[in-house]
């Protein structure tokens, strides 16, 4: 992840469908904030909502981080997702294109990474699993 000073700061629990809504109204609130484009602010809401119902149906809930990130003149939002969870067991095989689990939106973790500009995926089996993500204005 690139070192950047995080403002407007804002964590949201993940525990249930309604929980996930809540962070797609954030993240699209500080995408807006951050002066993202229309297609930008869409992409990083996207991979929000998959990441959150990740959070939600495989790590058994969690919480999402939403701020607004500068780095040098360059504006973005960075979202934190982060479970107590099972973790990923074949990290490889969860990043494969078109790989899916047969729920949720189809995209994967593979989708959401495409549609962010930085991703990192933090997991151990019994350990959780935490996935920070980063789109910048253009």
């Amino acid at each position: 992840m690139t070192t950047s000073e995080a403002t407007d700061r804002q964590v949201q629990a993940i525990s249930s469908d309604e929980d996930v809504v809540r962070v797609r109204q954030l993240v699209r609130t500080a995408a807006v904030a951050a002066k993202l484009s229309l297609v930008d602010q869409t992409k990083v809401v996207t991979a929000a909502s998959e990441l959150a119902r990740n959070t939600l149906v495989y790590g058994g809930g969690g919480s999402a981080e939403v701020c607004r990130v500068l780095n040098g003149s360059r504006h973005g939002v960075r979202i934190v997702f982060t479970d107590s969870g099972p973790g990923i067991a074949d990290v490889e095989l969860a990043l494969t294109d078109g790989y899916t689990s047969g729920t949720g939106m189809g995209l994967g973790l593979s989708g959401a990474r495409r549609l962010v500009d930085e991703f990192h995926l933090d997991t151990a089996v019994g350990a959780g699993t935490t996935v920070a993500v980063v789109k910048w204005a253009r």
